[in-house]
């Protein structure tokens, strides 16, 4: 294909942005309404981790073998969509929402395409997993963040299965929103398995 077609091509990562930035805002208006007037609030785009990574020490035989940019790194780090907290007992769960395309009825295989169910289990590594923790109080024995997933991510059978097996024991830490009209269903997850970690 050339870069004429290229070009007039529809980029798919455009498209799925825009629905991802659309099924945050969902999430956003279900959880701003239930917390008003509570001790419970929602904060999008929380940035006490936008810089977590400019400390990170490296070994000098690692910095000899990197890059080092003249003018130094003041902001990497990384923002997750939305925190849930509890102001009065000072706790913080964190909130990823992956919209996403899938394997469905009069579909193919391929459609499941896309990493973002890839990309929300870094809060699974060592690293993150001790920030959060310390970052939101919730103990150590806790995951310290909540995937929603929305789209038909939520109905592929082979994306379901991964998700499942990933957070294996942890269920109570994604939720597949499916209709995303049910708010009630997704307010039912939080109150019953998610509110109890902040209090």
């Amino acid at each position: 294909m050339g870069s004429k077609e290229l070009r007039g091509r529809e980029v798919w990562q455009d498209t799925s942005g825009l629905k991802a930035s659309v099924a945050e805002l969902d999430f956003y208006s279900v959880f701003n309404d239930q917390f008003r007037n509570t001790q419970f609030r929602i904060r999008p785009k929380p940035n006490e981790f936008r810089d977590i990574y400019v400390d990170v020490k490296l070994s000098e035989r690692e910095l000899a073998a990197i890059y080092t940019p003249a003018t130094a790194i003041t902001r990497h780090g990384l923002t997750p969509d939305y925190a849930i907290d509890n102001i009065e007992a000072k706790k913080s769960l964190y909130v990823e929402v992956k919209r996403q395309d899938g394997w469905i009825e009069g579909g193919k295989r391929a459609d499941g395409r896309g990493n973002a169910h890839e990309r929300s289990c870094k809060y699974f590594t060592p690293g993150l997993l001790k920030i959060l923790r310390e970052k939101g109080r919730l103990g150590d024995g806790v995951l310290p963040f909540w995937t929603v997933f929305q789209g038909d991510i939520t109905r592929d059978p082979c994306r379901v299965r991964e998700i499942t097996c990933w957070y294996a024991d942890h269920d109570a830490h994604f939720f597949f929103w499916r209709d995303t009209k049910d708010r009630q269903g997704l307010l039912d997850h939080f109150n019953n398995r998610l509110r109890p970690l902040l209090t």
